[in-house]
C-alpha cells in the first residue's frame, strides 16, 4: 500500500542510509552507491559529496539524482525520491557536523567531523527538490 505524503515525508526525514542512483551515461547502468543526506517533510534533500568523485561528476552532468530507502522491521516499507539539482555549493564544516549528527552517536561527531574536513578532500553539498515519489508499506509480511 502507498504512504500518504505525511507518512512518505516522515520515513524519509528518519535517519536512514539511502542508496543514490544517477544516470551513469550511455553502455552503463545508473550509478547507485549508499550515502548519507539530510531532509525535513516539505523541504529539498541534500547530500555531501566530494567535488571530484564520481558521483559529483554524473549529478552535474544529469541534472538529478534519486535516493532510496527502506526498512525491513517492523514492517517492510521503501520510500523513492527523485528530482532535479537545485545547485551544488561548497561544503561547510557545519554542514558536515550537521549531516554526521544525524548518523553517528553523539560523543563520535566531532572526532569524525575532524578527520573528514581534514582527509576527505573537498565537499559539495548537492541540494534536490522532491519532484517524483514511490512508497510502499508491505506490513509485516
Amino acid at each position: 500500500m502507498a504512504l500518504t505524503r505525511e507518512e512518505r515525508e516522515q520515513f524519509l526525514a528518519e535517519p536512514h542510509v539511502a542508496a543514490l542512483a544517477v544516470d551513469a551515461g550511455p553502455g552503463r547502468a545508473p550509478l547507485t552507491v549508499p550515502i548519507w543526506y539530510q531532509y525535513a517533510p516539505g523541504g529539498d534533500v541534500w547530500i555531501m559529496t566530494g567535488l571530484d568523485s564520481r558521483k559529483n561528476k554524473l549529478i552535474g552532468a544529469a541534472g538529478r539524482f534519486s535516493l532510496m530507502v527502506d526498512r525491513t522491521e517492523p514492517t517492510i516499507r521503501y520510500v523513492s525520491v527523485e528530482g532535479p539539482v537545485l545547485e551544488t555549493v561548497p561544503a561547510t564544516i557545519e554542514l558536515l557536523r550537521e549531516i554526521s549528527a544525524r548518523y553517528l552517536p553523539a560523543d563520535k561527531v566531532e572526532g569524525y567531523v575532524d578527520f573528514a574536513w581534514k582527509n576527505h578532500g573537498e565537499q559539495v553539498v548537492v541540494r534536490m527538490r522532491p519532484e517524483h515519489w514511490v512508497s510502499s508499506d508491505l506490513g509485516s509480511v
